[in-house]
């Protein structure tokens, strides 16, 4: 079995402007330059895809967006289709994040659609899932990822995880400071694989499945000695390149 290459992806989510982000990727291209064994992607508001494509000209970092809709073209104002994510080149999309979940009530099955919608444009899904305080106080972690999981496979079948990227983001550690202990978060990074093992063992083997919760240059190492944890999804640490650049780097050196 081929190692899993590391994935490392910033999520800015609602930050930046033109400038912000063409210095941004300026500094990140500087700092990343030479850095290989990890994939680094960057998800700006769509507002400024263009302005980061323009500025990715030519470097490895990968384009990403926050989230994308499920209908293609038509009578949908203010939706964002998989074509025009394509147009600007973006390729991860994030779908599922618990931000998305709890203001706009967005459900399991409507986060699935999602995840068709991108498989069916051969773009990348990442998709967010994890449990809040109350939940993992109650001991329903595993229950909780379990069914965000299955909706997915109920939809689409196992075979939809193949080449797709899962990001375990316990709610209670996302902007909060507190982060899962790499112990912690190993035990569910590897429940989750073993309940895709459940249905394909080779599915499981390839899937990314990256750790996100208050990552950040302090602790990325640690966390990324876990066997099952393949890189991070990054919040507010991906909106500063020096402090990015040292979990992108760790991510290389602990998977090399």
């Amino acid at each position: 079995m081929a190692a899993r290459k590391p994935l490392v992806m910033g999520n800015w989510k609602l930050n930046g402007s033109k400038a912000f982000t063409k210095e941004l990727i300026e500094g990140l291209k500087a700092e990343l330059a030479g850095v290989n064994g990890c994939d680094v992607a960057i998800a700006p508001p769509v507002m400024y895809l263009a302005e980061a494509e323009a500025a990715l000209a030519g470097s490895q970092i990968a384009l990403g967006s926050q989230n994308v809709d499920v209908n293609v073209q038509g009578a949908f104002t203010g939706d964002i289709s998989t074509a025009m994510l394509k147009d600007f080149g973006a390729k991860y999309i994030i779908i599922g994040h618990s931000e998305r979940r709890t203001y706009h009530k967005e459900s399991d099955e409507f986060i699935a659609k999602k995840f068709g919608a991108l498989k069916e444009a051969g773009l990348v899904p990442v998709l967010c899932i994890g449990e809040s305080e109350a939940e993992n106080e109650a001991g329903k972690t595993e229950e909780v990822c379990a069914r965000q999981i299955d909706a997915v496979i109920n939809a689409l079948g196992v075979e939809a995880f193949n080449g797709a990227v899962i990001a375990y983001e316990p709610i209670w550690a996302i902007g909060t400071g507190k982060s899962a202990t790499p112990a912690q978060a190993q035990a569910v990074h590897a429940f989750i694989r073993g309940h895709i093992a459940a249905k394909s063992q080779a599915v499981a083997d390839q899937v990314i499945i990256q750790y996100g919760g208050s990552v950040n240059d302090a602790n990325a190492a640690e966390l990324f000695t876990q066997p099952d944890i393949d890189g991070a999804l990054v919040g507010g640490a991906s909106l500063k390149a020096p402090a990015f650049a040292v979990i992108v780097k760790a991510a290389a050196a602990a998977k090399a």
